[in-house]
This record gives C-alpha cells, sequence and structure tokens, in this order.
C-alpha cells in the first residue's frame, strides 16, 4: 500500500529547476533513504510535500489525497511531520516542553481555552507532558527531560527534534539528515531508534549522507541528481547502478 506519492512534481525558483518531473513512492511500512549530491533536490523535495514550497505542477498524494495547497500545519494535522536539516529546538525551553510544543497540533483548547486557563486546557497540558515524558523515553533523553534544549550536545538535540516530530502522532515521518554532526556511536543508536520508529507503526523517508546509515536501515532508496530521479531501488540495487555511482556513491562506497 502506497501512504505517498508524486507524479510529475516540478518546482521552478525564478526559471531555475530544483525537482524535474519527480515520481516517487513511498510504501506504508518501510524506511526510504532519499539521497543524491548536494543540490540534487532532496530538501525542496521535502518542502513541496510539507507545503513550504508549492510545487510549480504534479501531484502529491498522502493516502490517496491530494495535499499540493494546503498550509504546512493542515499537512502535519493530516498526518506528515519532519525535522530539518539545520536543528530548530527553542534554546531556553527544556526537552520536555520544546516535545509539547510537537503535540500542540492535537490539542483542542484554542486561544480563549489556554488564555482563561480552563479545566480542559490544564487536562490537555497534564497529558502533554506525559506523552512528552514517554518520547524522551523512547529517544533514551527521558533524564534529560528538565535541561534546556541550548544546553545538549548536537546529536542529542537531534533526538529531541524526532520526539517532537512523533508528538504530532504522525503516520508518515520525514528525516533531513539526522545523522549529521554525530559520531559513529551516535549514529548506530540512531538507526536503531529509526527501526524502532518503523516498529511504531510510522512510515519513515530519510534524507542522508551516512551511506551506511542509508543502506543499511532502507528497503528501498531513491536517487536525485540536479532535480532529477536517476534510480530507485533496493539498497544492493542502487549499490550496484553505474549511474548512481557515477552522480554520487563513488567506486569504493558503492562496494562497502
Amino acid at each position: 500500500m502506497t501512504i505517498l506519492e508524486t507524479k510529475s512534481l516540478t518546482k521552478a525558483f525564478d526559471g531555475l529547476v530544483a525537482l524535474e518531473g519527480i515520481d516517487l513512492s513511498v510504501s506504508t511500512g518501510n524506511i526510504t533513504g532519499l539521497i543524491g549530491p548536494n543540490g540534487a533536490g532532496k530538501t525542496t523535495f521535502f518542502n513541496c510535500v510539507t507545503g513550504v514550497h508549492r510545487s510549480t505542477k504534479g501531484e502529491i498524494r498522502f493516502k490517496g489525497r491530494d495535499i499540493i495547497g494546503l498550509k504546512p500545519h493542515k499537512i502535519t494535522e493530516g498526518g506528515i511531520a519532519r525535522t530539518f536539516q539545520g536543528i530548530r529546538l527553542f534554546a531556553d525551553m527544556t526537552c520536555a516542553e520544546n516535545v509539547m510544543v510537537g503535540g500542540h497540533c492535537r490539542t483542542r483548547g484554542g486561544f480563549l481555552g489556554s488564555l482563561l486557563r480552563t479545566k480542559g486546557v490544564i487536562r490537555e497540558e497534564r497529558e502533554l507532558l506525559e506523552k512528552a515524558m514517554m518520547l524522551l523515553d523512547f529517544v533514551g533523553l527521558k533524564n534529560m527531560a528538565h535541561t534546556l534544549g541550548g544546553g545538549l550536545s548536537y546529536g542529542d538535540q537531534k533526538r529531541v527534534e524526532i520526539a517532537r516530530a512523533l508528538a504530532s502522532d504522525p503516520e508518515l515521518l520525514l528525516l533531513d539528515e539526522p545523522a549529521a554532526g554525530m559520531n559513529p556511536m551516535e549514529t548506530k543508536m540512531l538507526m536503531d531508534l529509526i527501526r524502532r520508529i518503523r516498529e511504531r507503526g510510522v512510515t519513515v523517508l530519510l534524507i542522508e549522507h551516512d551511506m551506511r546509515l542509508v543502506m543499511g536501515i532502507s528497503d528501498m532508496v531513491v536517487v536525485l541528481d540536479h532535480g532529477i530521479k536517476i534510480a530507485e531501488g533496493r539498497p544492493d540495487q542502487i549499490q550496484r547502478d553505474e549511474k548512481v555511482i557515477e552522480a554520487y556513491l563513488g567506486r569504493e562506497l558503492a562496494g562497502a
């Protein structure tokens, strides 16, 4: 079953074509890697799917529904969450508070209820905190719940961002270079975390330059180069693809 599908997806910026005719499908329950050299259009693809950019033409369907034109918060409410290439934690908020932010799209109290501190709002905040603590435990950071986001190591900040994304109860999670800046031990822990996210019933689409991570956890890999899809297949197929080797992997990594 397909959870995300794009057809002929194209995005141009003032005449510069960042994505051209991308046909891509993500199967429910899979971990799909999206790879390619810098400037290939990977983050632009994420931005189109999440409503940050509106595509120039083509289709984007999530669970069969056209989502082009929806605002980012509506796409999040619909079941797609993401992390970003650059860390976007609130440095002066605790880890628990940062994760709670991700769950506000599921609350119903509204502005007036928050202003008046109604019983419903107080109950929702208590439930959000419990959920945040559970998710911090899931990513291995429960003991850091009351630490300010700005006081964490780079790798821990990445994990808090993942917990915050999970707080919106997504069916599809987009991870933009989650291993960037991580040491080998942190990367290994991240691989385990992504597998456990999939075990929770969340489909994962990730952009990553660490080929050992991508090839080690992905069910399928899609390769972009200069805004064009040049290959798609299982990791073992991608590692042997001559176009991919020439454009991105290199002989040494392809044989790793």
